[in-house]
């Protein structure tokens, strides 16, 4: 398992548009991935369940994942949330 904790930077967190580009490049890997927000974690592939954390600009969010490519999905995962999302 590889995990890395990330602050999500653009001002409307991760909802709708920002959530879907999210759970496509999650979708990208074969790795279980999860995302966590205080005690409450999800599957990273799930919109329901990343829209369900209600997570905000500023809110600090883990990533983590299991499998064959769970570094890659990690870093680029992080590396997509730290870019704002090109917002």
């Amino acid at each position: 398992m590889y995990i890395k904790d990330v602050t999500v930077e653009n001002q409307g967190g991760l909802r709708a548009r920002p959530a879907t580009f999210f759970i496509q490049k999650a979708n990208e890997f074969k790795s279980s991935i999860w995302i966590e927000k205080e005690d409450r974690r999800v599957n990273a592939k799930s919109l329901l369940g990343v829209l369900s954390l209600g997570i905000i600009g500023g809110t600090a969010i883990r990533i983590s994942a299991d499998g064959g490519d769970e570094k890659q999905a990690v870093d680029e995962l992080v590396a997509l949330v730290e870019s704002g999302f090109n917002e």
